[in-house]
């Protein structure tokens, strides 16, 4: 009777810890997507948007402001490099997106402006700003460090990453990126 016992509450932990980890696990994913942030955003256009509303599309996002003339017109170039070396059907399941951590200046007017000057505009770009608690919120997501170190400059980090259709990130590049190997995984993205 006792090694019944015994063999009873051993299965019945690890069904239980069996089951938690299932449960874990599906959180876990659900949680890891960046669709889950519910912060409201504005794009080129002034139109509103959630991250959410971007889902079905694989995502390349970098973070920039538009006055700068130091590191963002190489993210940009980055990501331009990146877009024409990703499969033409694969970009078409793709958004490059340009989020704008200055939002107090990058109005939907000046985000148009600058996607236009940079020949940036119409699909597969899309520029957008938003507050700044949800800037500031995404930019932990992404591990990106900003802060404002005069009224119109910023210092921060470069870096440029790729989610999936479902929001959870699968590459990311800092520094000087490959552009070759951004697009690579963008091209193997179901």
């Amino acid at each position: 009777m006792k090694n019944f016992l015994i063999i009873f509450v051993t299965s019945l932990l690890l069904f239980s810890c069996q089951e938690n980890k299932e449960k874990k696990t599906e959180a876990k994913s659900l949680t890891e997507s960046i669709f889950v942030l519910d912060s409201k955003w504005q794009n080129q256009e002034g139109q509103e948007l959630q991250l959410k509303d971007l889902k079905g599309k694989n995502l390349v996002v970098v973070m920039i402001f538009t006055s700068c003339t130091t590191a963002c017109p190489i993210l940009v170039a980055d990501m331009r490099s990146v877009a024409s070396k990703i499969d033409p059907k694969k970009l078409k399941e793709t958004t490059m997106l340009l989020v704008s951590i200055d939002p107090e200046n990058d109005t939907p007017e000046v985000l148009k402006a600058y996607a236009k000057q940079n020949n940036m505009y119409g699909e597969p770009w899309l520029f957008i700003r938003s507050d700044k608690e949800s800037v500031r919120e995404l930019a932990n997501v992404l591990a990106v460090k900003y802060k404002k170190i005069s009224p119109i400059v910023f210092s921060h980090s470069n870096i440029i990453s790729v989610f999936n259709k479902n929001g959870e990130m699968v590459d990311q590049q800092e520094g000087t990126v490959k552009s070759e190997e951004v697009a690579k995984t963008v091209n193997s993205l179901n």
